[in-house]
This record gives C-alpha cells, sequence and structure tokens, in this order.
C-alpha cells in the first residue's frame, strides 16, 4: 500500500508494525482493540509474519517472549484488563532486555468496566505495572497518523535499547477514522544486529537469555546496568509538542486524544483574550520534565486534563515543584472532557 488512505486507529497501528517489520503477532480479543487484531492477521499472511490468536493474554505476551528471544520483531496489543494479564512477561521481557511493541487501547475501568476510552493506565504503563525496577519507553499518539508513525518508531526504539516499548493509546483513538500519509514512514527498514537471538549456535558459543541470577551481587549488577540504559533512554528520546508558550498565563497539559481537545480548547480560550498554552507528552516515559519545570517559572499555573481521577498530574506536580500553581480536571469510567467543560476550568482558575 502506498499514498493517502482512510483507516481507523488500530488498523493504522498494525499497518505501523507492519512496515517496521514486525513479523510475529500473539494475542487475544477483547474491545476496543480488536480491529487491530483482525488487520494484523491479514496482512501477516499477506507479508510472510507469523499471526496466533493465543488463548489467553499470559500465552500472547509469552508467546512474543519466545519469537523476541529468536530475533523477531514481535507485537502484542489488548485494552486495559488484557495488559494487566501481561504484566509479569513485560517484567520478564524487560529483565531480560528483550525488545517487542505492547499496545494498550484504553477502556473504562477498573475491573472490567466497560469499552468507552479512557487514560487510568497511565500509571500502569509509566510506573512499570509488573514487578522488579524496570522501564518501557511509552508514545501516547494523539490521530491516527501518529498511531502509524509511533508503531512504526517503537520499534526501532525497542531494538536500539533492547527494552519494551509500549503505545498507550485508548478506544477513542483506536476507532476513529481519518485519512493518514502511508510514505510517512520510510520503506527503507533498519537493519539492526541482534548477536544476542537464540538462532542456532552451530559454529559459535551458544547465547543465554534469562533473569534470574542466584549468584550472589549477580542481579543487582544486572540492574545496574539496565539502570544505566533507562538513563540514556532519560537523556536521548523525550518527545514533547507545545503551542504559545510564549505568553501564556496558563498552561494546559494533556496527551493522546484528550491532547486534542486541549488544544481546540486553547484556540477558544485565545479568541477570548485570555492566554493560555498547552504541552502535549508525546513520551510519557520518558517525561518531558524540563520543558514544564521551565514554564513553571513564567506561567505560574498549569490545569492538567486527563480521562482519568489524575494520574499524569502527578508528574506534573513533580516537574513543577512547587514554583506553580497545578490544577486538575478528569473525566472518569469512560467519560470524555469537552471544550467547554475545560473553558470553564480555565475561566475559574484565571
Amino acid at each position: 500500500m502506498t499514498g493517502k488512505v482512510l483507516m481507523c486507529g488500530n488498523e493504522a497501528c498494525g499497518e505501523g508494525a507492519i512496515l517496521a517489520g514486525c513479523k510475529f503477532y500473539a494475542g487475544y480479543p477483547i474491545t476496543p482493540q480488536n480491529e487491530l487484531t483482525a488487520y494484523v492477521a491479514k496482512r501477516m499472511n499477506e507479508t510472510g509474519g507469523v499471526f496466533l490468536q493465543a488463548e489467553s493474554e499470559l500465552a500472547a505476551i509469552n508467546m512474543v517472549f519466545g519469537a523476541s528471544a529468536a530475533g523477531a520483531r514481535a507485537m502484542t496489543s489488548s485494552s486495559s484488563p488484557g495488559i494487566s494479564l501481561k504484566q509479569e512477561g513485560i517484567s520478564y521481557l524487560a529483565g531480560c532486555e528483550l525488545p517487542c511493541v505492547v499496545v494498550n487501547m484504553q477502556r473504562g475501568g477498573p475491573g472490567l468496566g466497560n469499552i468507552a476510552p479512557s487514560q487510568a493506565d497511565y500509571f500502569q504503563a509509566v510506573k512499570g505495572g509488573g514487578h522488579g525496577d524496570y522501564k518501557l519507553i511509552v508514545l501516547a499518539p494523539a490521530s491516527v497518523q501518529e498511531l502509524l508513525e509511533y508503531t512504526y518508531l517503537a520499534f526501532d526504539l525497542a531494538d536500539k535499547y533492547r527494552n519494551p516499548a509500549f503505545i498507550l493509546g485508548d478506544g477513542l483513538l483506536g476507532q476513529m477514522m481519518e485519512p493518514i500519509q502511508l510514505s510517512a514512514v520510510s520503506s527503507q527498514l533498519s537493519v539492526v544486529s541482534k548477536p544476542w537471538a537464540l538462532t542456532g549456535c552451530k559454529g559459535r558459543k551458544p547465547n543465554i537469555i534469562r533473569s534470574l541470577l542466584l549468584a550472589e551481587g549477580a542481579l543487582e549488577e544486572h540492574n545496574k546496568k539496565l539502570q544505566e540504559k533507562f538513563k540514556r533512554m532519560k537523556e536521548s528520546e523525550v518527545r514533547v509538542e507545545s503551542f504559545h508558550l510564549k505568553d501564556s498565563e496558563i498552561v494546559l497539559v494533556a496527551y493522546g486524544s484528550v491532547a486534542r481537545i486541549a488544544k481546540a480548547t486553547m484556540e477558544n480560550a485565545r479568541s477570548m483574550g485570555l492566554r493560555v498554552g498547552l504541552i502535549r507528552p508525546i513520551t510519557l516515559w520518558p517525561f518531558p520534565d524540563d520543558i514544564i519545570e521551565t514554564m513553571a517559572s513564567r506561567a505560574k499555573k498549569f490545569l492538567v486534563v486527563e480521562m482519568s481521577a489524575g494520574q499524569m498530574v502527578e508528574d506534573v506536580r513533580l516537574a513543577v515543584n512547587g514554583k506553580a500553581k497545578v490544577n486538575f480536571y478528569g473525566r472518569m469510567g469512560g467519560g470524555i472532557p469537552t471544550e467547554d467543560e475545560i473553558l470553564h476550568e480555565i475561566e475559574v482558575f484565571v
């Protein structure tokens, strides 16, 4: 496929994976990400990859572990409760330094919840939802085009750092349809050498991939190595978008689909004479602390908007570090903030 096509977000995410050279996908059905699974099933058959509908989410993430260990670009996807079931496997992947891409099209929770969009899995994604000291590169697309591009990017980042990369979307983003430009991603795949992969050891020393390290001090040394890698990620991989920060008195902070609503609200507020700006984190980890810290010495007021009870707001408050006032507005359980609601919060805040 070439040129501009109309796709829903889930399909664009799947196509981004195919264009990035993904050769293995394992998943299990759950709304609102089922279109992604169906799309990848069709495209893997056309491109010579392997698609497996696993018997469970636990099986799917461990199949990805095996495919990644063998050197393949591998992916899985799910929605909130399904991602919870994958957390042990994600920790194993991070502990074994195995690259892969995990996609979460969030739905309302907690529990089984509903199939409406949510952003209540932020903590799970950026704080390490599984056990142990590990980090994921977490990308938060805000459009169908970005789902294509950031899924493609996620595979490169995963291989670059030998670490799982995470796409944090939501049901709104996964289901919406928009025209996208497929040529926005490179047709030239980056070739990554994987001498550590389990590809057969004829003529060489066997490779060993494991996270069970029982010798005294061995696990601590391994953790130190991982932390150095996470430090490099934090130094090099922050991505953020900003608008109208030069004269802003109030700065909105929002990510993903909510950032689109916040941007429209910002433009409406500015037409009314309110000096409002927007910071949109694209990487939720590593988080764009620096730009928020810098603005805290100038803007003095921040309004964080999320589809949750307030999760990213904690990272914003840490970055602000008491230099400015931080307010929060959120909708929960599938509720979507409207422009009028956000504008009301801005007017009250002024």
